[in-house]
């Protein structure tokens, strides 16, 4: 008899589940995701899609989407052979996981942080340190660096601006756990556009440790173009680079990005709007009774009610869709959505008051 398929698949896919998004993906009000509201305008798409007419389709693109990395480093004032692009940061994570963590090797992950993080590593059979955050769901910076020596850990990871939390550790925080590290240290920085923070790029010259990682899903507006980056010393990405899928990113997504970057004041107004609301959000739910807010450095607001899951329940009835966060450790009762428009937000305001 032939062995049960399952018993062939690799063994570490028995504690890994699904990804998944609970309550789907369709709402009138959608803030599950943490997109942004605002979609490019159509001036711009024609633009984009005039000048991807024109390419062969029949081609294969670039092995690596260099002129889209050239594009980027430009951006940044760093070297073009510090930056890397991938189809989506989520692809760039696989890459650089791959390249990190194996068997026997360990990652220090703070928790709660972003689920795809221990996921990957779990699948690579690595063996994973968590570190909680604080009960203000704030970093534990001390208890990171004890950790990280005491389990001789191989690959720190850190989301800050953090999701699901919203909350970020400073430029001289970053700077401690690299002097102290002995250990690869990625820094996801998908929601900087939004945070009070300083990015950790300019510590890439300095760091031969630091890989530093990017979205264009969040303040670009870009989710569904699919477009990540990765910078490190060029020592480092030499090596990253080495388990990257070839010819993952599209020459669409390449004319999408420069063309992003060429008109920037559409992110920064996007930016500025989205920073204003949050903050209208915030203070109007700070006079909510049975709300407790946590404040934030993301286009996300972070809430603790009495019963999530009641409170899920009723907006989604509603028409309102959020994502119930209390599986996290330390997020009991707790609910993610992000900033949308003005009328969403009002929207979202005026069933919680209800609720």
């Amino acid at each position: 008899m032939k062995r049960d398929f399952r018993e062939l698949l690799n063994p570490a896919l028995r504690n890994i589940g699904v990804y998944k998004v609970e309550g789907g993906q369709e709402a009138e009000v959608k803030l599950n995701k943490n997109e942004s509201p605002f979609d490019l305008p159509l001036w711009l798409k024609e633009q984009i899609l005039e000048e991807f007419r024109d390419e062969p389709w029949n081609r294969y693109p670039d092995i690596l989407p260099y002129r889209g990395m050239e594009a980027y480093a430009s951006f940044l004032g760093i070297p073009t052979d510090s930056v890397i692009m991938s189809n989506g940061s989520n692809e760039m994570l696989y890459t650089i996981f791959m390249a990190c963590l194996g068997a026997g090797r360990k990652a220090l992950i703070p928790q709660p942080s972003f689920s795809l993080y221990e996921k990957i590593a779990l699948l690579l059979q690595a063996e994973v340190v968590t570190v909680p955050m604080r009960p203000g769901l704030e970093f534990d910076v001390d208890a990171i660096i004890a950790a990280a020596a005491r389990e001789k850990v191989d690959f720190i990871v850190l989301s800050t601006p953090n999701n699901p939390t919203g909350k970020s550790l400073s430029h001289g925080e970053v700077e401690r756990i690299l002097e102290a590290a002995d250990a690869i240290v990625l820094i996801d920085e998908a929601y900087i556009e939004f945070s009070k923070e300083q990015s950790a790029i300019d510590l890439i010259a300095r760091y031969p440790n630091l890989i530093v990682l990017r979205t264009m899903s969040k303040a670009l507006a870009l989710a569904g173009m699919r477009i990540g980056f990765a910078m490190s010393n060029p020592a480092l990405m030499g090596e990253i680079t080495k388990p990257k899928i070839p010819f993952a990113s599209g020459r669409l997504a390449e004319i999408t990005l420069i063309r992003v970057l060429q008109n920037y004041s559409l992110v920064n107004e996007a930016v500025s709007y989205i920073l204003a609301e949050r903050a209208r959000l915030s203070g109007a739910l700070l006079d909510i009774d049975g709300v407790h807010l946590f404040e934030s450095d993301t286009n996300f607001l972070i809430i603790r009610v009495d019963n999530a899951m009641k409170v899920f329940s009723g907006l989604k009835e509603k028409g309102v869709l959020v994502r119930n966060v209390s599986g996290y450790p330390l997020m009991e009762n707790c609910l993610r959505f992000n900033v949308g428009l003005r009328e969403e937000n009002d929207r979202l305001l005026e069933l919680l008051a209800e609720s």
